[in-house]
């Protein structure tokens, strides 16, 4: 049986353990607020962009731009992995790497595969694969996530779409649902599957809102070959935003989660200690006892 001395020192320990867990999700909760607004806040722009674009999208052709042809064979895949820089978040990244390995493992098979990764964890996994590492973005997921970033990358993409050095891209990030539900998703965005998918991004927009009530100046096809490859840049902004509402929603659970198992390390370890104490009192006074019992003797 352990000593009071390395019972007490565990209980210090473990409640050390707890007030930092408990700090940082107070830490946690309060980034989550932050990311959930910014999250909340870009939704209608990205409503109205979807309905324009339906809109349009009614008016112009399914060849009006290169970016909605698909390759007749597919050799070059390109996939955005979005991760976070830190851990601390249970098996949030994780989940995410898992779903690439089973998009490449489905779908994939066979095909040149490389990543752009977003996120550190995302990027150190990626070079122990034997992926390609195409690209790598640090710093981004996680704190104030900036359209630049977004439009910087989209457009690196599209251009080597066009190139032919991509056959598709595909997007691989997190869906905020709640803050007990963070949904690893995979969407492609190269080639754009169709005008219908393109038109209906935006949840909010109802069905049958794209009416063709858009003056189009100086055409439908014109204006929609320059709405695609923002729609794009708006897909890895909006990925971008709900990846990092994830991860501090997924590191205040866990941290939570650590918090309660300390709690419950600490009652335990408290019981531990109580009995040990009784039982060298027990022994203490069992050798009184028996002294004295001696002595009459």
């Amino acid at each position: 049986m352990a000593t009071l001395k390395e019972v007490k020192s565990k209980i210090g320990s473990v409640k050390k353990t707890r007030q930092i867990t408990s700090a940082m999700k107070m830490v946690a909760t309060s980034r989550l607020r932050g990311a959930q607004n910014r999250m909340e806040a870009f939704k209608p722009y990205a409503s109205k962009f979807a309905e324009v674009l339906g809109s349009i999208a009614g008016k112009s052709g399914e060849d009006a731009s290169p970016l909605l042809v698909p390759r007749e064979e597919v050799k070059k895949v390109a996939l955005i992995l979005c991760t976070s820089d830190r851990g601390l978040c249970g098996g949030f990244n994780n989940n995410l790497v898992v779903k690439a390995e089973e998009l490449i493992k489905s779908q994939l098979q066979g095909k040149d595969v490389s990543f752009i990764c977003f996120g550190k964890k995302g990027r150190d996994w990626a070079r122990k694969s034997t992926y390609t590492l195409q690209d790598q973005y640090l710093g981004v997921v996680g704190g104030n996530v900036k359209f630049s970033v977004a439009s910087t990358s989209g457009q690196k993409l599209i251009d080597s779409f066009l190139d032919g050095a991509v056959d598709e891209v595909y997007l691989i990030y997190s869906r905020f649902e709640s803050l007990a539900r963070q949904i690893p998703t995979v969407k492609q965005i190269l080639p754009i599957p169709s005008l219908e998918e393109v038109s209906g991004e935006a949840e909010a927009v109802p069905e049958g809102a794209f009416l063709p009530e858009h003056i189009c100046e100086p055409s439908s096809d014109a204006l929609l070959g320059e709405m695609l490859p923002k729609n794009i840049f708006i897909q890895i902004y909006d990925a971008l935003l709900q990846t990092t509402t994830s991860e501090h929603g997924a590191r205040m659970r866990a941290m939570e989660n650590a918090t309660k198992a300390c709690e419950d390390m600490v009652n335990e370890l408290q019981t531990i200690f109580n009995k040990t104490r009784q039982a060298g009192i027990t022994s203490a006074l069992m050798d009184i006892v028996g002294g004295a019992e001696a002595l009459k003797g």
